[in-house]
């Protein structure tokens, strides 16, 4: 199991962000080897394609060359111009192949790992400059495996070689008894099937590599735990922080309800642990709002803005956790508790008569209506 530079051990499974950062930085599965045997499939599969043709042309400009007129090969504006048509006609015999191995060539890295172009990847590292870092790659793990790689490489093509070289023995023998562009056609198609073979035998090279090129990638993204919770901070936000910003929320909120509750018709006590703020704009027709709402200290402050902007105060325990639990700031009281703070309403509406001097004093406020599913004990 692999380990990270602090010793902990590298046991969890890399993230979707570590994935795609390491994709951003160009750190993906790549093998050389599938590389290779993509160009080389391409290059003897093109060659077979067109090796008649492009043989035929070439012996055709090969043959217009060498039978130049004397005042052709005088005339310095002349050679000029063969040249330049002898050179577009080669060109346009091999631009087929060209094409071929240009498409394998990015054919190749596509298959594994798809298509990706990364600026980061191609940002110089001055890490690489380090002599003693050089040196630990030379003897790295990594380092070993691509020697046995090579040396694999060198023993499956010198086999396949001998084994192809062997079967078409007696075609190499027969060419030199052949007229020239018969011969040369031959060994065209000889060379390429020969190379096609051998390119084949590096198919077992990259059958093994790739998977070791996707274990040795993954390998290289695990994380520790430590790695996991420390990503997990980052991207949810450190619990410090978080509670930070709910405190500043709540200490805002509570502001917020403090400068509400001066334009609060009444305020529902417990008497002692609860206080809720409730408004009712008849020209709206809604429902009466809850403006505020605490418990213990904020309640206490509740009762204490609201008797200094004299705004009613009113105990009615049963009311005020009712109201409490069952409406959040700004929400309209819920059907259930109509009757009951319309009753504290009217109620407070008579207070303000007396006040006034054009009503008689209330008496004590009467037992409210509160549904049993409303209904909070302490």
């Amino acid at each position: 199991m692999a380990e990270s530079d602090s010793g902990q051990d590298r046991s969890e499974e890399p993230t979707a962000k570590r994935l795609r950062e390491s994709r951003e930085k160009g750190q993906i599965a790549r093998s050389r080897e599938l590389n290779t045997l993509a160009v080389l499939l391409g290059g003897t599969g093109g060659l077979l394609a067109t090796g008649g043709s492009l043989a035929d042309t070439l012996m055709r400009v090969m043959s217009a060359n060498f039978s130049l007129s004397r005042d052709i090969l005088m005339d310095e504006r002349s050679m000029a111009l063969w040249f330049l048509a002898s050179g577009e006609a080669a060109l346009q015999a091999l631009l087929p192949l060209f094409m071929t191995l240009l498409i394998a060539a990015i054919a190749g890295p596509i298959a594994l790992g798809g298509w990706l172009f990364s600026t980061q990847a191609l940002a110089p590292k001055f890490s690489r400059m380090n002599p003693w870092e050089g040196i630990k790659r030379m003897f790295s793990v990594r380092a070993l495996v691509e020697l046995l790689k090579a040396l694999a490489k060198f023993a499956v093509v010198l086999i396949v070689a001998l084994l192809v070289l062997s079967a078409d023995r007696d075609d190499l023998l027969a060419i030199a008894h052949e007229p020239l562009e018969p011969a040369i056609l031959h060994s065209v198609q000889v060379v390429g099937w020969s190379a096609l073979w051998m390119a084949c035998g590096l198919i077992l090279i990259a059958a093994v590599d790739v998977p070791f090129q996707l274990w040795d990638n993954k390998q290289k993204l695990m994380m520790t735990k430590q790695e996991v919770r420390d990503e997990y901070k980052d991207a949810e936000g450190k619990p410090e922080v978080k509670a930070k910003i709910r405190q500043l929320q709540r200490q805002a909120a509570e502001r917020r309800m403090m400068q509400a509750v001066p334009e609060a018709d009444v305020v529902i006590t417990n008497p002692t642990h609860f206080a809720v703020a409730l408004k009712y704009d008849p020209a709206k027709g809604n429902a009466p709002m809850l403006l505020a709402k605490g418990g213990d200290f904020l309640a206490l402050k509740i009762r204490e803005i609201a008797q200094e902007h004299k705004v009613t105060v009113l105990e009615s325990p049963a009311l005020a956790r009712a109201v409490y639990y069952s409406t959040e700031l700004d929400q309209e009281i819920p059907a259930g508790l109509y009757l009951a703070v319309a009753q504290v309403l009217a109620y407070v509406y008579q207070i303000k008569q007396y006040r006034a001097g054009k009503g008689k004093r209330p008496g004590p406020l009467p037992d409210l209506p509160i549904p049993p599913d409303l209904r909070r004990d302490e």
